[in-house]
């Protein structure tokens, strides 16, 4: 568990990892240099309970304290916690428990619950239900180039599988989606779950808000960046939409040296050249066959309309084509 300047809501925390059902556990605390009374908090909660330890990160950031905290662990079973929210109770014994039944090469995952002293935003609302609903069905991996689809603090590994996808290796941001996408490479499974394991605080302090290393540019370059290594089949690949993020992926695209064919539904577009390429009006998609696409059309109805459009043509998301936004 990473901790920065979280000594607001740090106790509260610690509380509920100290009042799991599950009593067998151990917690890897990395202070990242905070400023406030984190690291006392830390010292003091580790005083009274062994099975807290407490180190100093002797990296910077996230990703170093991550690092540091499993190079100190002994678990046969990896999660990860931060540091302002609060577990379920039960949260510890139902991921385990879950791992026992079903075995190696899967991942265990629960429902996330928002909370915030103010008032969320429908950004996070709409988030939270549809990580939901792809946690109830163990869906998740089918939307993943779409937005995180595993909860940062709310999964569970056998080590020997975390270990196989590289662990807390990686030093890409934003490091909880490329560790996603690593589960989804080495083909975890996910676990279908209906209980709400995880509290996520929301505030306007969170490091995910200020931080630009979770700025939108991050998601798109690792989006594209995992789908170049995963997903892409050397087939055509057309490219849907030429907004902001649409433009992006076309950039990063054609650095890789990935030739794509451009289409949008904007008149004053159609025809013309965005780099280099020529925009192609999205009703010719009807003359293609065996392709993959990339969609980056944020308007959800419009979304569905092309989901339909593809379906109808036998294709399959996830497979066939991704929503990158």
């Amino acid at each position: 568990m990473p901790v920065k300047n979280t000594s607001l809501y740090l106790s509260e925390c610690l509380n509920s990892i100290i009042n799991q059902t599950e009593k067998n556990w151990e917690l890897i605390a990395v202070n990242d240099h905070s400023t406030d009374n984190s690291k006392e908090i830390l010292a003091s909660f580790a005083n009274q309970d062994n099975r807290i330890k407490v180190w100093d990160n002797t990296g910077n950031g996230i990703i170093d304290a991550l690092q540091l905290a499993y190079s100190k662990s002994s678990g046969t079973f990896i999660t990860r916690m931060d540091s302002d929210d609060i577990m379920a109770l039960e949260k510890l014994s139902s991921l385990k428990n879950q791992l026992l039944q079903y075995g190696k090469k899967h991942i265990t995952i629960g429902l996330v619950n928002y909370f915030s002293d103010l008032p969320l935003g429908d950004g996070y609302t709409r988030y939270e239900e549809w990580l939901n609903s792809l946690t109830k069905t163990g869906t998740n991996f089918t939307d993943i180039y779409k937005e995180c689809v595993i909860a940062s603090p709310c999964w569970m590994v056998y080590r020997e599988d975390f270990e196989s996808c590289g662990a807390f290796n990686s030093s890409i941001y934003p490091e909880d989606y490329d560790l996603a996408f690593r589960f989804y490479k080495n083909k975890l499974k996910c676990i279908p779950s209906t209980k709400v394991l995880h509290y996520w605080r929301d505030y306007p302090e969170r490091t995910s808000r200020n931080d630009e290393n979770y700025a939108d540019s991050s998601f798109i370059n690792l989006k594209t960046h995992h789908f170049i290594n995963i997903d892409y089949k050397q087939q055509p690949l057309i490219l849907w939409g030429a907004g902001k993020k649409g433009k992006k992926v076309a950039e990063l695209l054609l650095n890789a040296n990935i030739p794509f064919i451009w289409i949008c539904d904007n008149p004053k577009k159609i025809g013309k050249e965005i780099y280099g390429q020529q925009m192609i009006d999205y009703k010719n998609i009807e003359n293609f066959n065996l392709y993959q696409s990339i969609i980056t059309i944020a308007n959800p109805i419009v979304q569905q309309e092309v989901k339909t459009l593809l379906t109808k043509q036998n294709l399959t998301l996830g497979k066939d084509f991704f929503f990158f936004c």
